[in-house]
């Protein structure tokens, strides 16, 4: 039966947070906000509109909102999407090759837009290791609700039972739960390793190739979860 395996991107494939936040806080600056470094990256991998418009203290309607957003993806190419591979985590490419390599089928849920993924993945070289990519404006409802863990595996022809969410917010658990999905928390990116596991990661790990030991073997033993420990047992992924 087929297995799935779906991931965030910001925060879990690609290094992303800090060049986006950095961007998300100049942009609201120049309309005369000024959170705090906390507060703009606190909303990195949340849908942009939602996010700018807290930060500017206006509704999601306001036309401030509206030229924020234009501003952000006006700059976005050149801010973030210019650094190419080199946004990626170590290991990203050989463990999304590896899970490819043993046959799981492979998907990106996302809160960023179609335009901004595909331009993200395509500008990083791994668009293509992908199956699927779901994004925020393909379904009625974002993060934390089901809908694009739903969608992805609807798009994958897999089971939930069978198929894994990996990301590292606690929206991206939330949104993996309510899907019946199993996870693992990646505590490298926007939330605590705390925060993960209380929002009810199956796994919480500290790098990439940990998130493959984790996926190669359904389970994982503390303290192999950690980055640092001891070699990764042989065995073949399933």
């Amino acid at each position: 039966m087929t297995s799935a395996i779906v991931f965030d991107i910001d925060g879990t494939l690609a290094d992303t947070p800090s060049a986006i936040a950095e961007l998300i806080g100049d942009v609201v600056r120049g309309l005369g906000a000024s959170p705090s470094r906390a507060e703009v990256l606190a909303t990195v991998g949340k849908p942009l509109e939602a996010s700018l418009a807290g930060l500017l203290g206006v509704s999601v309607d306001d036309d401030a909102t509206a030229e924020a957003a234009a501003r952000y993806r006006a700059r976005f190419a050149a801010d973030v999407l210019s650094r190419g591979p080199a946004l990626l985590l170590p290991g990203v490419p050989e463990g999304l090759d590896r899970l490819r390599a043993a046959g799981h089928l492979l998907g990106v849920a996302t809160s960023k837009i179609s335009t901004s993924a595909l331009a993200l993945l395509e500008a990083t070289g791994i668009l293509d290791r992908f199956d699927t990519v779901v994004c925020h404006d393909m379904v009625e409802r974002g993060k934390p609700h089901p809908d694009m863990a739903l969608r992805s595996l609807a798009d994958l022809g897999a089971p939930a039972a069978r198929s894994w969410y990996v990301g590292d917010t606690v929206t991206d658990m939330t949104m993996a739960r309510a899907a019946a999905l199993r996870t693992v928390g990646v505590s490298y990116g926007v939330d605590s390793a705390e925060a993960l596991t209380a929002a009810g990661a199956d796994h919480v790990v500290a790098d990439f190739p940990s998130v493959i030991r984790v996926l190669a073997h359904g389970t994982a033993v503390t303290p192999h979860d950690l980055a640092g420990a001891s070699p990764e047992p042989t065995g073949a992924l399933t």
